[in-house]
């Protein structure tokens, strides 16, 4: 691989050849194992410079230590979150929200938005998860000895819950996920043509909720207040796309890479069965092993980090793969424990901007094992197949293909 440009300012014993979207030997992944690849990092610097590890051709740091992701993340100060990634695929500027706001304007929306995704609304809506859970499952094991886990289960699953909270249609499931696949996971051709899809479809359903309202998520939106006002078009939109993504592709991803690990672990899987009260400490052990995002942050000015020269403007990333690999922060990081307690993964991130909707998540998680387990006898990947698995700022699985008998 030829090296990209690097600023003058990084020295060259401090770059690496690495990245989170394509790397010789990480991607496609040995057994579809991304996470197991990029735990290769923690044998060398605890940070170093990449000039590959973006989709915009700009390089970043790598933090790789869990301790100094949490010193980095807890600064917005010094690292801020503020990057436009959505809008700057369509040339705007423009923040998604709040995820991409620097306090005190962070605080100010998360506390508009955390009583609709607060472990009380989590449990308001367990009994919808498990019944959509029940029926899918219940499906499969009618119609034979196999499937193809993403697209029968994992995404039906979990986007229809989110489609759900957000007041959007069903049948329009497959549609929503080709564009956030596209938008997550395509080409430089596919994802701008993603991105100006969904912001005309949040801007119309912005519209059509301010025309008629119902109770639902974007109703909420488009009525709400912060200071005294109700929000501008731009912050109904940020909020919106926000929430529309971050809904449709990280959940289904987890649930798929758990259940690859129990196909080819059938010890564990066997114990999960026979003893459904672990599945929900299993849950916290298999989010540390297989977590999906990384998060990018911009310094706000010169500083030196544990004897790196991070200018303003330099990229900083915050890999949860990573993090939660690191040696230092986790005994024998590399294999699964189930049992494993006192958990301190980041596999929702660290800070201010943990993510927002962790406790949905972990319901939809829990939930969707325990009624796999419950309903699916033994199942292995199925003979001849192998998952397929994808790199970047959000990690994914698909072609998930399980058989038992």
């Amino acid at each position: 691989m030829a090296i990209n440009w690097v600023p003058d300012h990084i020295p060259p014993e401090m770059v690496r050849d690495f990245s989170l979207f394509k790397s010789p030997g990480m991607l496609p992944a040995p057994n579809g194992d991304p996470h197991a690849a990029v735990a290769c990092v923690h044998a060398g610097p605890p940070i170093f410079y990449s000039p590959y590890n973006t989709r915009d051709g700009r390089g970043t740091w790598v933090i790789t230590r869990a301790s100094d992701q949490r010193r980095v993340l807890q600064d917005a100060e010094t690292f801020s979150s503020h990057r436009s990634i959505f809008a700057s695929a369509l040339g705007e500027n423009w923040p998604m929200i709040p995820l991409e706001l620097d306090p005190p304007a962070h605080g100010i929306f998360r506390s508009l938005l955390n009583p609709l995704l607060s472990p009380k609304r989590a449990m308001v809506l367990e009994p919808a998860i498990r019944e959509r859970a029940v029926a899918l499952i219940d499906r499969i094991a009618a119609a034979g000895t196999s499937c193809d886990v993403m697209k029968e289960f994992a995404f039906p699953f979990t986007v229809n819950i989110f489609l759900r909270f957000l007041g959007l249609p069903d049948h329009r499931l497959d549609t929503f996920v080709g564009w956030a696949k596209d938008l997550i996971h395509g080409n430089h051709l596919k994802r701008p043509a993603a991105a100006q899809t969904i912001v005309a479809f949040i801007d119309e359903l912005a519209t059509k909720r301010r025309k008629d309202p119902v109770d639902d998520f974007m109703t909420f939106i488009v009525q709400a207040q912060v200071e005294g006002r109700q929000l501008s078009d731009a912050e109904v939109r940020g909020i919106g796309v926000l929430v529309f993504v971050a809904g449709l592709d990280t959940v289904a991803a987890a649930i798929g890479f758990d259940l690859a690990y129990l196909a080819r672990n059938l010890k564990d899987q066997e114990l999960l069965r026979s003893e459904p009260d672990r599945i929900a400490l299993a849950v916290e052990e298999l989010l540390r092993a297989y977590p999906t995002v990384q998060m990018i942050r911009v310094a706000t000015k010169d500083i030196d980090f544990e004897g790196a020269p991070i200018r303003k403007g330099d990229y900083v990333s915050c890999a949860t793969m990573i993090a939660n690999r690191d040696p230092a922060e986790f005994e024998c990081p590399n294999t699964i424990d189930l049992a494993r307690e006192n958990n301190r993964h980041a596999a929702f991130g660290y800070g201010p901007h943990r993510c927002l909707g962790s406790h949905l998540a972990r319901r939809e998680i829990v939930i969707g094992l325990e009624e796999w387990l419950a309903r699916i006898p033994a199942f292995r990947i199925k003979k001849g197949t192998a998952p397929i698995t994808s790199g970047g700022h959000v990690f994914g699985i698909k072609n998930l293909i399980l058989h038992w008998s």
